[in-house]
């Protein structure tokens, strides 16, 4: 698990070793092990690479160069089951110079070109430069487990692991409004940095003298109509079994590393479950690291931490985190993520990594990514109940109506935006947490400066996103696979993985692997009919009955529980409110080229006075607005 910097010339130039330096001190944190550098002898291509050592500890510095110099590689992420690989591509005459998992990349490509990504199973960004035909390619994961961004300013184009990597070679901090105003950073490629973007999931990218040219080489391939009358043809027990498989798999394909191995457990169904198979197939106690709001019962999820610990017998290690220490951490957080997020579980997980690390590990199994591909969200089992519930119990589709319907006359009144009306009349039915997200932002929307809503507010961010969407892959699916499809487009990359994931455990120097997304897995859970997911009252139904064996019934009976930290205005009085306040009532406010600073100050008024119900609905756009406030102050961010 690593981080790198490339700078690529179109036509030949001369590169700045300072920058960089810079680039590789930017991201120092990713890799505090070895730092090394690459630069062309014809002038097209530097390389600098920092490294954190889990696999070939002791030679497996990069860049790794073929024998004859002629390609040459840099890899984030982990790649397994490489041995395997690794024993193929020898018996075809490949000679490694490492043992690192990373060099089966460079031979792959020697044998099968671009197309020889297909035969990586992991989490990974990697960029590669062929010196023979003067090809660049980049290439990120097909879930975009690992970060990969890229700019261009004239003659040449910028790749990195962190955007941050790519201002301190150069590239100026400065504001996108249009991705901004669309949530293009979140529902795109496009970050809040202009210029600046994000390669896609399953996805390379070439540059030549002729220019840049891109493509994919995975999606989400979510059953048809067509397919799940085949899958019919299987038992439900054969096809829980065959997940069952695959996850074990999964998991003891990421317990093989150079150093220790932990895990991460929430007390809820994924990392449990991770946590169990792990103590299973390793035959020892895992270290369970776990973290407790102990001010703050209905967020604190201890008691499910140590059922699960205790089960395994898992040496569970807890860290403790209050109010104090979101506030402390609130702006380091900001500065790893580079974007803002919604709950204040991001620095909770900061602060958990950083625990970890302190403990001596580098390495840890997470439950990252379940709930989008497993469908474990309730926004799902409301698609069900009003759009997808053939084949489903008519008990169950009947109390989830009368709970929606309760729900709405209990007080959501909003409108549809216009713009997700128009994507629910293509899709001929609603998606419900994307309505629900554009209802929690709303707010936004009356924050706005008049210059700013009137330059962006008929932008319609949700069109732009429904119309970049492979529409073949959304084709002849139901209406809870398409909503779990244009989840995994978006908020999974660009949300999850990115506030929670990668950006938050290499902050702190150690690596999270999700076994739950690995690609072998998501590939047969994508295959599998709908309401193996959705199935009547439970969400996330074949993960639960796949994983049954590993966990406790206080876990396999427990309702969905989102990972949440306590809402910032749940202390009134405390030192995170008082800075959140401090933020949005003060200077950094005035210098956002979003908002009227007036307005912002009259929100603030109201939230004071508001019940602990619509502080914790408003609490979303509080800590997105905070966290642009510092945005602006750690990046020095520009408006022109």
């Amino acid at each position: 698990m690593c981080g790198f910097v490339s700078i690529v010339y179109q036509t030949p130039g001369h590169f700045d070793l300072d920058r960089l330096k810079y680039g590789m001190n930017a991201i120092y944190h990713r890799g505090p092990d070895e730092q090394a550098t690459w630069i062309d002898p014809r002038g097209r291509v530097a390389f600098a690479y920092v490294r954190l050592s889990l696999v070939g500890l002791g030679n497996g510095a990069q860049p790794i160069s073929t024998p004859d110099g002629q390609i040459t590689m840099m890899v984030n992420g982990e790649f397994y089951d490489h041995h395997r690989i690794r024993t193929d591509l020898e018996s075809k005459g490949c000679i490694f110079r490492t043992s690192s998992d990373s060099e089966i990349a460079l031979y792959l490509y020697l044998m099968h070109g671009i197309e020889g990504v297909k035969y990586l199973r992991g989490e990974f960004s990697l960029v590669l430069y062929d010196q023979r035909c003067r090809e660049f390619f980049a290439v990120r994961d097909r879930l975009g487990i690992k970060p990969l961004y890229y700019a261009q300013q004239g003659n040449a184009w910028y790749f990195g692991s962190e955007i941050k990597a790519l201002l301190a070679i150069g590239v100026e901090p400065e504001w996108d409004l249009e991705a901004y105003a669309t949530r293009a950073f979140i529902f795109r490629d496009r970050t809040l940095f202009k210029n600046i973007k994000s390669v896609d999931p399953g996805s390379w990218m070439l540059i030549d003298e002729g220019g840049l040219k891109s493509g994919y080489y995975w999606d989400l391939n979510f059953a048809t109509r067509g397919e799940k009358q085949i899958a019919a043809s299987r038992s439900e027990s054969e096809m829980i079994a065959a997940v069952k498989k695959e996850i074990e798999h999964a998991v003891e394909l990421r317990l093989e590393a150079d150093v220790p191995v932990g895990t991460c457990v929430s007390g809820g169904l994924d990392s449990s479950a991770v946590l169990g198979i792990a103590t299973a197939l390793s035959g020892r106690p895992m270290d369970a690291f776990h973290l407790s709001f102990p001010d703050s019962p209905d967020y604190d999820e201890s008691p499910f931490a140590k059922i699960a610990a205790q089960y395994n017998e898992a040496k569970l290690h807890t860290v403790e985190v209050s109010d104090n220490d979101l506030a402390d951490n609130f702006s380091d957080t900001i500065w790893h993520t580079e974007t803002p997020f919604f709950n204040m579980h991001s620095v909770a997980k900061l602060i958990l990594c950083k625990f970890v690390k302190a403990s001596g590990f580098k390495s840890v199994l997470t439950g990252e990514g379940a709930d989008e591909i497993f469908g474990g969200y309730p926004h799902f089992k409301r698609d069900m109940a009003l759009y997808d519930s053939l084949n489903q119990d008519p008990d169950a589709v009947k109390q989830l109506t009368i709970q929606i319907n309760r729900h709405c006359r209990d007080g959501d009144s909003s409108t549809l935006r216009s713009d997700i009306a128009w994507i629910n009349h293509q899709l001929t039915h609603g998606t419900s947490w994307l309505e629900t997200q554009a209802a929690l932002m709303s707010p936004l929307d009356n924050l706005y400066s008049l210059e700013f809503s009137h330059d962006y507010a008929s932008r319609d961010g949700y069109r732009q996103f429904y119309n970049r969407l492979n529409k073949m892959m959304l084709e002849g699916r139901s209406p809870i696979h398409h909503s779990m499809y244009m989840l995994a487009k978006s908020c999974l990359p660009n949300i999850v993985l990115t506030t929670l994931g990668d950006r938050i455990e290499m902050a702190a120097s150690i690596e999270g692997r999700p076994p739950l997304l690995d690609h072998v897995v998501v590939d047969l859970v994508c295959s599998l009919p709908s309401e193996l997911k959705i199935k009547g009252l439970a969400e996330k139904y074949i993960l639960r009955e796949a994983v049954k064996d590993y966990i406790p019934n206080e876990i396999y009976t427990r309702k969905k529980h989102y990972f949440r930290a306590p809402p910032t205005s749940r202390k009134m009085q405390g030192k995170l409110y008082e800075m959140t306040f401090d933020l949005l009532t003060g200077n950094t406010m005035k210098k956002l080229p979003f908002f009227d600073a007036n307005k912002t100050i009259a929100f603030m008024n109201r939230l004071s006075h508001a019940s602990e119900a619509e502080r914790s609905r408003m609490d979303y756009v509080l800590t997105e607005m905070a966290g642009l406030c510092l945005m602006q102050d750690r990046f020095a961010m520009v408006t022109k």
